[in-house]
């Protein structure tokens, strides 16, 4: 935990109370959030994150006001990093939510904002050693909405697969949509490398709009890698890969070595992984 966090411009030692129990993402789930890596006091894909912010608090019908920009909240995370010492890598999480007051419905549509930071023991993505061991988490499916892929407060859905994956001792577990189809996993986006061809599920399938995922993309692209980004992937897709992937903010890519009774390369994984590193320390 971070010796100071950051609430609505004041900084405040982490061990201070903030909120009371009126407020609304605690109460409604009523809220937005950005995880992203920090590259000493820098933050690599900003622009990204709080475009995507912006985005989805328009959905939300959060009111940003106009002077909180990419600068503004770069501005407020390197204080942040300065405060607290944390020079190297760090994971940043920039919350928003609706002012206290009301019940389901508001009484406004201003948004509190609050940042922490906590250090990461690298500075810089890089590939995973050991490849993870995945598997379905299949008793609950993601509903496909337009809130389908923003990162709000109400994450139940990526509590019970992260802790089903817990209760089977493997690393992460997928997740379908309401058709039955193979969305994501509960903390990052997939990939599937099969016959020389890139395969993402499609936002319209219900995945997370991750900044990552973009980015991933652009840089398969740039390495002549054909991407399919519109994908609907079940299980045989996964099953028949010749590699497959997870992709975050705070991890970038990594590799997975198993899924049920398949095992897979890295190639792809680790040439994309080498391009990330490249991208972000320009």
């Amino acid at each position: 935990m971070s010796l100071f966090v950051c609430y609505n411009g004041e900084f405040i030692p982490a061990d201070k109370p903030i909120f009371y129990g009126t407020n609304r993402a605690f109460r409604y789930g009523d809220g937005l959030f950005e995880t992203m890596r920090a590259m000493g006091t820098s933050t690599p894909f900003l622009n990204q994150h709080i475009e995507r912010l912006k985005n989805s608090a328009s959905i939300l019908q959060f009111e940003i006001p106009e002077n909180y920009t990419v600068l503004f909240f770069q501005k407020q995370i390197t204080r942040l990093l300065n405060a607290n010492k944390y020079f190297n890598g760090s994971k940043i999480r920039l919350s928003v939510f609706r002012k206290d007051g009301g019940n389901y419905l508001p009484h406004s549509n201003k948004i509190d904002y609050y940042i922490e930071a906590t250090p990461l023991e690298t500075n810089n993505f890089s590939l995973n050693a050991k490849g993870l061991i995945i598997d379905i988490f299949n008793e609950w499916k993601k509903p496909v909405n337009e809130l389908s892929g923003l990162k709000t407060s109400n994450s139940l859905l990526y509590v019970k697969a992260a802790s089903y994956a817990q209760s089977l001792k493997i690393d992460d577990c997928l997740l379908l949509n309401q058709f039955g189809n193979i969305i994501e996993s509960s903390s990052s986006n997939l990939f599937v490398f099969t016959n020389n061809n890139l395969l993402t599920p499609s936002l319209t399938d219900g995945c997370l709009n991750g900044v990552m995922r973009q980015i991933i993309i652009q840089l398969a692209l740039k390495e002549k890698i054909t991407v399919y980004d519109d994908a609907c992937i079940n299980e045989n897709d996964i099953l028949n890969a010749d590699e497959v992937f997870l992709t975050n903010a705070i991890n970038g890519i990594r590799w997975v070595v198993a899924f049920k009774n398949r095992r897979y390369f890295c190639k792809i994984a680790k040439r994309l992984s080498a391009a990330l590193e490249n991208l972000s320390t320009l």
